[in-house]
């Protein structure tokens, strides 16, 4: 046979095939059986149509997919991989085909009445996959994943406060996404041989946004995190002689501009940076929302690009001015597709750093040894270079000097004695963005791997779930100057000050913790110096988390608790307040009681089972966000775990939150969740003589 199908005892696939393009045929027939309802999501939010099956709740995004032009684009990007790289053309073109294969399955057993859940939910049955969707669902992943909105936030606080209120509440904002991770050289190893491991941060999706795969051909043998609706192993791979992962570089390479547009007898025009007015392409797409009709979008698109806020009227509080979004895709047509097979193919360091030029969005600071000794830490992908206007808020379009003049070439960066640390820090990327992650983790990283010599594979997963929290010093700096407590109060502080600040699911002291820090977070966002900003700007629904102010405020509270004024607010009453209506009141249980994971799932979750207490915080390298003074609950956090190891690619280990089949009711849908929960992991399969054979394809 062509293609063969097996699976280890956690359901993970493992494909073999004559060559790459069956390969990717076999990987797209999987992951469609796996993954039918996912990808099914997917392919709606890339052509925004999500909110013809799942309601008014998902009209702000695919008013946003529409007007953003992402199927556009995607059709734009794949075009030219045509023309420019036929292979990797036809190469996705084979995984379509597939998924396609995969998804006639599902409509069969649907039209059986057999079981598919969410499909029988929803009333929907599955569609067809172009040789272009795999493009709109990476665009549809990762069009905020630079966090443009951010801009927007700026622009909000810097109205109500000035503009030094921007460093004021500078971090990793609601919306972004980051990961750790870490290379450990083979000269601070016990084998010889270096060791990869990390975790990606992301949303938590039910199903997970990775898929755990293994994929062999007579050109290749890859074990990986692939992304379900993508082929190949982007981000995380491990080919026996060499392994890659990233996180995010938290570069800005999305710019956001003030249109002034103006209807004409002809249809819309825009005012350039020349003064001249130029025709804009103009357009209007339905877009069909369950059980309430259709809503007609208006979609723009100047010489700056689409326009996604605003119109010739304005933005919807009359502001006579409406937004465009220019980035790199929509601009040079390549979403770094290219860059997909040679990870695959490559047996050494080189051969992914080359790779990696070819590499576009999202920019990632990426880690990578072989078993040569060779070692890469750089970052990838393509950032314009451009006024630092442009980086920091929206810019007018009709001014001269916020056009891009090529490209940034990528940083690169060393080892610090034999090991190199990336957790979405001011790091290598730093000349390409404005705000990171505060440095806690990285530096509690470097510190743990600082405390032994030799380290092993097997030792990584106590680095992975590290509870300490680093940003707990502020505020327990205010606690210990307090004077004249309650009694209550007194005994409280003296809990906190003695607390070890682990975020430990069974901890009390880490509960209580919690609870002050969210008193003390919606009191200073209630103060009438910050109050007014908690009115968000008029724009687009789907811009929300990044201009709400209570989660600004619980994400920059060290920062704001330590800054030399803060705008006449008195701190220490605040956090006096906030420690006695706690002490009144306290936790009546565990951090984990109220730190619950919250996944995402397209359609309500409808089991009555709860959702399992967590270790972590937001700024411990276990990283489960919680947002202080809104929710203990995460949405956010290690999307997968991975431990690549180069003396033996067995001794490898990875884990993933819920499990390896999307389909509910399968044995592999939550198995991988208690280890995950317990911070173990799964063992790496390569040899296929281990594995049961499931089908031939």
């Amino acid at each position: 046979m062509s293609a063969e199908t097996y699976r280890d005892a956690w359901g993970i696939p493992h494909l073999r095939a004559d060559s790459a393009e069956e390969l990717a045929r076999a990987q797209g027939r999987v992951t469609a059986r796996d993954r039918a309802w996912q990808l099914e999501v997917e392919r709606h939010r890339a052509q925004g149509t999500s909110a013809s099956f799942l309601g008014p709740e998902a009209l702000s995004w695919d008013r946003l997919a529409r007007r953003a032009r992402l199927a556009d684009t995607a059709r734009r990007c794949f075009a030219a991989l045509e023309q420019g790289d036929p292979e990797t053309a036809a190469w996705v073109r084979a995984y379509v085909d597939g998924v396609n294969e995969g998804l006639d399955g599902v409509n069969e057993a649907l039209a059986e009445n057999e079981p598919a859940p969410e499909f029988a939910r929803a009333g929907l049955a599955p569609g067809r996959w172009e040789p272009w969707t795999p493009l709109g669902v990476w665009l549809a992943t990762h069009i905020l994943f630079a966090g443009f909105p951010a801009k927007l936030w700026r622009e909000h606080i810097t109205a109500h406060l000035g503009p030094e209120a921007v460093a004021l509440f500078a971090t990793d904002g609601p919306g972004t996404a980051g990961s750790n991770g870490w290379l450990v050289s083979g000269e601070r190893t016990t084998t010889g041989q270096a060791v990869i491991a990390g975790d990606p941060h992301r949303w938590i999706e039910d199903p997970g946004v990775y898929q755990q795969i293994h994929l062999s051909c007579p050109e290749f043998d890859v074990v990986g995190l692939a992304v379900p609706g993508v082929p190949g192993i982007a981000h995380f791979g491990h080919t026996g002689t060499v392994a890659w992962a990233i996180t995010n570089a938290m570069a800005d390479y999305q710019d956001l501009y003030r249109e002034r547009l103006r209807r004409t007898g002809a249809g819309v025009e825009a005012l350039g940076p020349d003064g001249t007015w130029r025709r804009a392409a103009r357009h209007t797409e339905l877009v069909r929302v369950a059980g309430e009709g259709s809503v007609e979008v208006e979609v723009i698109e100047t010489d700056r690009g689409p326009v996604i806020a605003g119109g010739p009227e304005g933005l919807d509080d009359g502001t006579p001015v409406a937004l465009s979004l220019r980035h790199p895709p929509r601009v040079t047509a390549d979403l770094g597709f290219g860059a997909l097979l040679p990870l695959l193919r490559a047996r050494r360091v080189a051969d992914v750093d080359r790779a990696l030029d070819a590499w576009a969005e999202p920019v990632n600071v990426v880690q990578a040894a072989d078993t040569e000794g060779g070692l890469l830490h750089r970052v990838a992908g393509r950032v314009p270079v451009r006024a630092e206007a442009n980086r920091l808020r929206p810019v007018p379009a009709w001014e001269p000097g916020h056009d891009w003049d090529g490209w940034h070439t990528p940083p690169r960066a060393g080892l610090t004695d034999g090991v190199a640390v990336m957790a979405n820090q001011r790091g290598p990327a730093a000349p390409l963005g404005v705000e990171f992650a505060p440095p806690h983790r990285a530096d509690r990283i470097a510190t743990l791997l600082a405390g032994k010599d030799r380290w092993s594979a097997a030792d990584m997963p106590a680095i992975h779930t590290d509870t300490h929290l680093g940003s707990a010093g502020p505020l327990l700096d205010h606690l210990a100057a307090l004077d004249d407590l309650s009694p209550e109060a007194g005994a409280l502080r003296g809990r906190l000050l003695a607390w070890d600040r682990r975020m430990d699911a069974g901890s009390t002291d880490a509960a209580a913790y919690a609870a002050v820090r969210s008193a003390v977070v919606r009191r200073l966002a209630a103060h009438p110096a910050l109050a007014p900003a908690a009115v968000p700007p008029a724009h687009p629904e789907v811009f929300g988390p990044w201009l709400a102010l209570l989660p600004r405020v619980g994400h920059a509270l060290e920062h704001l608790l330590r800054a030399d004024g803060l705008y006449g607010i008195d701190r220490a009453e605040a956090v006096r307040a906030a420690l006695e209506e706690v002490a009144a009141r306290p936790p009546a249980g565990t951090w984990g009681d109220t730190h619950r994971l919250a996944p995402w799932r397209a359609l309500p979750d409808t089991s009555p089972d709860g959702e399992p207490g967590l270790s972590g915080d937001h700024d411990c390298v276990l990283c489960t966000s919680a947002v202080p003074g809104l929710t203990d609950r995460a949405a956010r956090g290690p999307a997968a775990r991975y431990v690549w190891d180069l003396a033996d690619r067995q001794d490898s280990r990875w884990v993933v939150p819920h499990g390896a089949v999307g389909v509910p009711g399968s044995p592999h849908h939550r198995d991988q969740q208690r280890l995950w929960l317990d911070g173990g992991l799964v063992p790496v399969v390569t040899d296929f003589d281990r594995l049961t054979k499931e089908t031939d394809v």
